[in-house]
């Protein structure tokens, strides 16, 4: 059987839809699954365990500019590379025009069916073309985490029972981490454990205080930790640098590669971030991680039931001692209080 799962973006959405290829591996473990991705979550992607080819797109790059020439030619290009092959399933699990459109596309087995949400769930974007699209649209209930919305859709497509364990089979090489020469920056200099603050977000209302995280980074030195700060943007490589100069045995990590970045996260002692997509690949990581929310929104993002992982929730901002004592539960004991 051959599987094409459509989740474009964002990361944490893409990290979010990992545990439901997992499902289709253990219900289905002589299934095809390939990917189609933005290129930017390319790397990440191909680290999902179980997905045979991902096919990246650059919807967000070619809809700036959709008449020039190099556009034409790699759209033209993605579409057949998307139809080289006939599946005997498409999945939706995005819900937006542009991932209808990528399954309208996509070629389907003579029995093959294309499956799509039928509704929007709380919180989640959603567009009408996705029901339109397909061949079979599945009704979840609004009121849905968005790891278990991506994996019923799957199993109430594919005819199997969800799995009660929960798995995102994302793939690191903590040994290739160590030695690759773009990654020599990331080494502590003191050679004692590493955490890893994930201070950057996509929204300025969700980020937690400068204070907070030079408190933050005091607690940690004294516990004997050292401090990465890692940055997607040239404004978060700003804001990192300016963080290190206030905190001891703080480096600022070069700007890597998904798939790079991911080995260097799993060499950590942990994560402590605010709600991100980097804070998810922690999650996915399994690694000891404390998630900050201002927002009450942990319910449909954050980490749920799982032992090394805590989410902090308070307005205006979770406080340094309550994400003090998440760090220390999550950090000690295989994170049992």
């Amino acid at each position: 059987m051959k599987i094409l799962i459509v989740k474009l973006s964002s990361l944490g959405d893409v990290v979010h839809a990992m545990p439901a290829v997992q499902d289709i591996r253990r219900a289905l473990p002589q299934a095809q699954i390939d990917w189609v991705v933005e290129r930017s979550f390319a790397p990440l992607a191909l680290r999902c365990a179980g997905v045979r080819r991902v096919i990246p797109c650059e919807l967000r790059r070619w809809r700036k500019a959709p008449f020039a020439a190099a556009t034409r030619a790699e759209w033209r290009a993605f579409k057949a590379e998307l139809q080289r092959e006939a599946y005997d399933a498409v999945i939706d699990l995005q819900g937006l025009t542009k991932s209808a459109l990528v399954a309208w596309l996509a070629r389907l087995t003579s029995t093959g069916r294309r499956y799509a949400l039928a509704n929007q769930t709380d919180g989640s974007g959603y567009e009408a073309p996705t029901r339109w699209v397909a061949d079979v649209a599945i009704t979840i209930e609004p009121h849905v985490h968005a790891v278990r919305r991506g994996r019923e859709l799957c199993a109430r497509a594919l005819g199997y029972a969800m799995p009660d364990v929960e798995s995102f089979g994302l793939v690191a090489q903590v040994k290739t981490a160590r030695t690759a020469p773009e990654n020599r920056a990331i080494s502590s200099a003191t050679g004692r454990p590493c955490v890893a603050l994930v201070h950057g977000t996509s929204r300025a209302d969700k980020e937690w205080p400068l204070a907070h995280w030079l408190d933050l980074a005091a607690r940690l030195d004294a516990a004997g930790f050292d401090v990465a700060l890692l940055h997607g943007t040239d404004a978060e490589q700003r804001r990192s640098e300016a963080m290190a100069r206030e905190m001891a045995h703080a480096r600022v990590w070069p700007r890597l590669a998904l798939d790079a970045l991911t080995d260097a996260l799993a060499g950590c002692a942990g994560v402590i971030g605010v709600d991100s997509g980097l804070s998810h690949i922690a999650v996915a990581l399994d690694l000891p991680h404390v998630q900050l929310y201002n927002f009450d929104t942990a319910w449909r993002t954050g980490p749920i039931n799982r032992p090394r992982q805590r989410c902090v929730y308070a307005q205006p901002a979770p406080s340094v001692d309550a994400v003090w004592q998440a760090w220390r539960i999550v950090s000690s004991n295989g994170g049992q209080a």
